[in-house]
């Protein structure tokens, strides 16, 4: 079956064409400045990159553009848009709705709606790509694939905000996570790589990357993450804060003349490593710089070790115990020295590393010592293939 996985932004749509039996990536892509003027790049497997202006106003023109990019005659990894058997949509927020993938229908579309001011940012364009999908592909199987998801199954404890009830009970403030299509490829991916029973594991995904957040795993379910209402809660990022003190950001507000709208602006896209190291938040920069002495560099990256050190020893206790730690995404897969150092704090659980395993390129790998009680690897996440396997396991069982 070959499944068309998108990802819609605001004014962004990065694409894939996978074929869900061999999970071979047919062709891939991105279309950017939506609204804008419109570029779309192409790559169809074994060739280089084609990149191409053309207008794009709406998602429609988007979506009309990766159809003829994929269809083309000469470098299409399809010959015709039949070969497509459905379509795979990332769609950020489920809230309580959605506890697994689900096929796309006018009243689900009604559904995600009510899910809008949880993600005010993301949905809202999810849902504008999904329409434009099912204008220009009418008949073709849409399936939505939530981040919230995996995390439903999380005990009321885990999820639950210490306020007043009814803001549960009126506005569903609690904790939901993101990030799950990735927890969920990981920890289930690990499982078949070190030849484990997920049915009986405790597994701590750490998904690293500008975004972050930790997951525990517990026999295959989520029962507790990092992240909560927002994904602005729980680990130092590129630019968000991570956990505070709310009357730090009373404080802070008060002292600089903010509204509400400004200090939230500041914790979402002026802190993390991007405001303690005053440089950047891209993190080549910023070991680049660390490498070279730059303290409040260093310091940054210090920052989000500990923290994720801290959660993955939390995570230990709530499952009493763990077999696996996994660390994913850009930074998790590629910075052997944060592995390191988050590790090094973990000394109390066993967790001994071997440096020339822990070295080298981003592939599934054993990364601890023979002797580590607790085993640790570095997975490459793949949320476009459990895309990809969520929408043919649904069509599928249509």
């Amino acid at each position: 079956m070959k499944i068309l996985v998108i990802n819609c932004g605001s004014s962004s749509l990065k694409y894939q064409v996978i074929d869900s039996e061999s999970e071979q990536v047919l062709c891939k892509g991105l279309c950017e400045r939506i609204g804008i003027d419109g570029r779309i790049v192409y790559q169809k497997a074994g060739l280089d990159k084609e990149i191409t202006d053309i207008a794009m106003p709406t998602h429609k023109e988007a979506v009309a553009a990766v159809i003829d990019a994929i269809t083309n005659a000469s470098t299409g990894a399809l010959k015709s848009l039949d070969e497509i058997d459905a379509v795979g949509h990332r769609v950020v927020h489920g809230g309580e709705k959605f506890a697994a993938s689900a096929l796309i229908t006018d009243e689900m579309i009604k559904v995600v709606e009510e899910c809008n001011d949880l993600a005010p940012l993301h949905n809202p364009a999810n849902i504008i790509g999904i329409n434009a999908c099912r204008e220009l592909m009418p008949g073709k199987p849409q399936v939505g694939v939530f981040d919230t998801a995996f995390h439903q199954t999380m005990p009321k404890e885990a999820y639950m905000y210490a306020v007043p009830y009814k803001y549960y009970e009126q506005y569903g403030v609690r904790r939901y996570g993101f990030h799950g299509t990735s927890h969920s490829y990981v920890s289930k991916r690990v499982c078949e790589f070190a030849n484990a029973d997920i049915n009986n594991s405790k597994i701590i995904v750490c998904h690293i990357g500008n975004g972050a957040s930790c997951c525990a795993v517990l026999n295959g379910k989520s029962v507790d993450t990092s992240m909560g209402l927002s994904p602005l809660e729980g680990l130092v990022m590129g630019t968000r804060s991570g956990d505070i003190d709310p009357s730090a950001v009373e404080f802070m507000a008060k002292k600089d003349g903010l509204d509400f709208a400004g200090v939230m602006n500041v914790l979402n896209k002026e802190s993390g490593a991007l405001g303690v190291s005053g440089i950047s938040s891209d993190f080549r920069d910023l070991i680049a710089a660390s490498a070279e002495g730059n303290e409040r560099a260093k310091l940054a990256m210090d920052m989000i070790a500990y923290r994720i050190a801290k959660y993955v020893g939390a995570y230990a206790a709530a499952m009493n115990g763990v077999d696996m730690i996994c660390f994913t995404a850009g930074l998790g897969e590629n910075n052997a020295g944060l592995r390191q150092a988050v590790c090094d704090h973990l000394g109390f659980m066993g967790v001994e590393l071997d440096a020339s395993r822990n070295d080298g390129p981003s592939e599934d790998k054993l990364i601890s010592a023979d002797s580590s009680k607790v085993k640790v690897y570095v997975i490459p996440t793949n949320e476009e293939v459990m895309i990809a396997r969520d929408t043919a396991a649904i069509v599928s069982a249509k």
